[in-house]
């Protein structure tokens, strides 16, 4: 596990806490659709504000490339902050210079400022330390409780830490021990699911993974992949030909490693995918030409469920199947469901994360039950790739240096 500082190591009373969240929210016509990391970001603010702290809460929105656009403003995000907290949260136009530092002075113990989008300024993506500078001045402590945006080596994530102490908050502590739990110390066997689209975007991951693992389960796309790597005719699947020789490699690699590849048996398929059309539930090695595969068969799905009972520790990103189109969701509703059962009885420590995971897991109606869904998307990613995120790192730093 990292060191790192928590808000249980600091004195926060009266002190200007620089809070560094993730409030990259989807609005739309000026309102927040999703309030899911707000309401994340909420716990770590109260604890906090109740400790006597004065919060000045900095985020990025959107990419508007260093230029100030209102349409990537982050005013949206204070009436679902304010419901959130059950308190006001004052609002400020820019997140350095003389009318931030005279807003946050302005704070009275327990106060919450929601400062302007950091990328309105180009510093922030450069890591530019005299912006770095800037937003140090508005704060005594800094508490980094925004994991999902760790991967980035920016002025807010890795410059802050190096000018102030630093401190993770309750998301990212919970982010680093729930990730630290599956692959760093796991209980075992471990298992992994990896899904979607193309292996050309997540070779990193299975390379870090097929070392670590006791099973691999791979669904999706991907497996389409696999076995046409394998020589299976795929019809006309969505499928990555040029990448079978790194396939068969990888095939190869979890056979010395002792790690047990597990690909669908049977599959779903369908001319289109397209709601209402016709399916057929037939044999994976034996998909029509015409036909194309959009989920892992009934078989597949309940056999994967069965060998869920022996796993003590499951990490999953990606989907099943194209499970925005029913009935190609049906797998993956299947498979979740019993993650559920098993985390809920305590028998199974199970960690997922990417947005079409965090989607898809929603949609069958089980987030709220795993051990934990990291929201977090690339960070989250580059975590299973095996890569050091930059915003860790500067929080280990941040310790070393005190």
């Amino acid at each position: 596990m990292p060191t790192f500082r928590t808000l249980d190591t600091i004195d926060v009373a009266g002190k200007r806490v620089i809070l560094r969240g993730d409030l990259n929210v989807p609005v739309k016509d000026g309102k927040v659709t999703d309030t899911t990391r707000i309401d994340r970001q909420a716990p770590t603010i109260l604890e906090l504000t109740k400790a006597g702290a004065r919060v000045v809460l900095i985020s990025h929105f959107g990419r508007p490339d260093g230029k100030r656009d209102p349409k990537q403003s982050l005013r949206p995000c204070i009436d679902p902050l304010q419901k959130a907290l059950g308190k006001s949260v004052v609002f400020v136009e820019d997140c350095v210079g003389e009318a931030a530092e005279r807003a946050v002075s302005a704070l009275p113990p327990g106060g919450v400022a929601l400062l302007e989008n950091l990328r309105f300024h180009p510093g922030e993506e450069k890591n530019d330390p005299a912006f770095a500078r800037a937003l140090a001045k508005l704060g005594d402590v800094y508490v980094n409780d925004a994991f999902s945006a760790s991967h980035r080596a920016h002025a807010s994530v890795v410059g802050l830490p190096r000018l102030l102490p630093a401190a993770a908050g309750r998301l990212m502590q919970a982010e680093l021990e729930a990730l630290g739990k599956a692959l760093e110390a796991p209980a075992r066997p471990l298992a992994a699911i990896v899904g979607g689209a193309k292996v050309s975007t997540k070779l990193e991951l299975l390379g870090n993974l097929v070392p670590k693992v006791q099973v691999l389960v791979i669904g999706g796309a991907m497996a389409n992949t696999f076995l046409y790597a394998l020589g299976t005719d795929v019809g006309k699947s969505l499928t990555e030909r040029d990448m079978a020789d790194t396939a068969r490699d990888i095939l190869a690699k979890a056979d010395a490693a002792r790690c047990e590849i597990l690909l669908p048996q049977d599959v779903v398929v369908a001319r289109e995918l397209k709601p209402g059309l016709p399916t057929e539930v037939v044999k994976a090695t034996a998909v029509p030409s015409d036909m194309m595969i959009l989920d892992i068969g009934p078989r597949s799905a309940d056999a994967l469920a069965a060998m869920l009972a022996d796993i003590k520790t499951l990490v999953w990103n990606g989907p099943l199947g194209a499970f925005e189109t029913p009935p190609f969701d049906a797998a993956t509703n299947t498979v979740a469901k019993a993650v559920a059962a098993l985390t809920k009885a305590g028998k199974l420590m199970s960690v997922a994360g990417g947005g079409d995971t965090v989607a898809a897991l929603i949609h069958a109606g089980i987030a709220e039950d795993l051990s934990y869904v990291s929201t977090a998307g690339g960070a989250f990613l580059e975590w299973l790739e095996g890569k050091e995120l930059p915003g860790v790192a500067a929080l280990k730093e941040a310790v070393a240096r005190r």
